[in-house]
């Protein structure tokens, strides 16, 4: 019994000693780290494959498109002014009873816009799956 507990203490040594050496490996050669150089300031999904970004490189804000098959140089845009609009954003956007930031008011002054209440509105079929997944979580 003893020779066992031995055994496991000794493979828990050496197994963490191999994830230590590892972890200072790594360090050393810079990986896992972000060196603060590239920075994605927003991400705009527009179908299932493409995306925009916005994307920091040290002093420039890139307006970037990106599919599976490539990655596509749309704009550069001014650094201050990027900060300015998340500044201002990050001080007007509305938070929710739960803390979550309210949906965005569309022009006119609807939050849902035409199809608000409807069969075929998103934010209606979100709310529903919302609460059917809380009424059936198990706890």
């Amino acid at each position: 019994m003893t020779w066992m507990v031995i055994r496991l203490l000794l493979s828990l040594a050496f197994v963490g000693g191999v994830l230590w050496f590892a972890a200072r490996l790594a360090q050393k050669r810079g990986l896992g780290q972000s060196g603060g150089m590239v920075d994605v300031v927003a991400r705009q999904r527009l179908g299932r494959t493409s995306t925009v970004n916005v994307v920091r490189i040290a002093d420039r804000v890139l307006v970037v498109g990106a599919t599976e098959e490539q990655v596509t140089l749309l704009a550069e845009l001014d650094g201050d002014a990027v900060e300015a609009t998340l500044a201002e954003r990050a001080a007007t956007s509305p938070a929710g009873a739960d803390g979550e930031p309210l949906p965005a008011a569309r022009p006119g002054g609807r939050v849902g816009g035409a199809l608000a209440g409807s069969v075929l509105d998103r934010n209606g079929w979100a709310g529903f799956v919302t609460q059917l997944r809380d009424r059936t979580v198990r706890r």
